[in-house]
């Protein structure tokens, strides 16, 4: 990967943002890490540098990642990945007991997150010629699954806006796609449940180079994936 290209991450002060951050940092990328605080994106990833930049935005506001793409330009002169990782898991009750809370917290954190960013990013990848933009989805969200209603909608949202803005994008030489991890190995999820072997679930620098190979030249031929990424056999 050329030192030139630049990357925006949403939802970078977590695990797996940390990874991300880390393998294209090792490609020799300029990052630019958004997270809703600094604090946290400090304690997540240490200190900005001449190459590394962290900002703070709500991603429900429109108007806070419009202006973070516009930073990332003033800094760096251009916007070459999206990296859309910001989003959440809940389960829940049966959908006929849904509440509208949870359906939105679990629409907006997954599906509207992603929404504004790449509304304040295409229009800048189309006028620099080009980009690249990787969303999160998740494997479960391939079917039904009872009491993760809201949630497998929200994430099956994110893969079908993948696939529709593939089609819409690839002729402005835009690649879009998704991956759809299982279980992220993370000390959160070792806590919630003590109980399974964490051994089959992905590790986050495992998903992390998949979402560097779909934003890598090597991956320009695909339009519109959404990549299982299901851990050791």
């Amino acid at each position: 990967m050329s030192s030139t290209r630049t990357v925006l991450v949403t939802g970078a002060a977590g695990n797996l943002g940390r990874a991300i951050a880390a393998a294209f940092e090792q490609r020799g990328a300029n990052l630019v890490l958004v997270a809703r605080t600094k604090e946290s994106l400090a304690a997540a990833l240490g200190t900005e540098s001449e190459r590394r930049v962290f900002i703070a935005a709500d991603l429900l506001d429109q108007g806070a990642i419009d202006w973070a793409v516009r930073l990332t330009r003033e800094r760096f002169g251009r916007l070459d990945i999206l990296c859309n990782i910001a989003g959440g898991f809940r389960m829940g009750p049966p959908v006929h007991e849904t509440s509208d809370k949870d359906w939105d917290f679990l629409m907006d954190i997954n599906a509207r997150t992603m929404l504004h960013a790449v509304r304040a990013a295409v229009p800048q990848m189309i006028d620099a010629g080009g980009g690249k933009i990787v969303n999160v989805g998740a494997f479960a969200a391939q079917k039904g699954v009872a009491q993760m209603g809201a949630y497998v909608a929200a994430k099956s949202a994110v893969i079908r806006l993948t696939e529709a803005m593939a089609a819409e994008l690839r002729d402005k030489n835009i690649n879009v796609n998704c991956v759809l991890p299982t279980i992220i190995d993370t000390p959160e999820n070792r806590a919630a449940m003590p109980k399974t072997d964490p051994a089959r679930w992905v590790a986050p620098e495992d998903l992390a180079n998949v979402i560097v190979f779909l934003a890598s030249d090597e991956a320009r031929a695909i339009h519109g994936a959404a990549v299982p990424v299901t851990g050791l056999s």
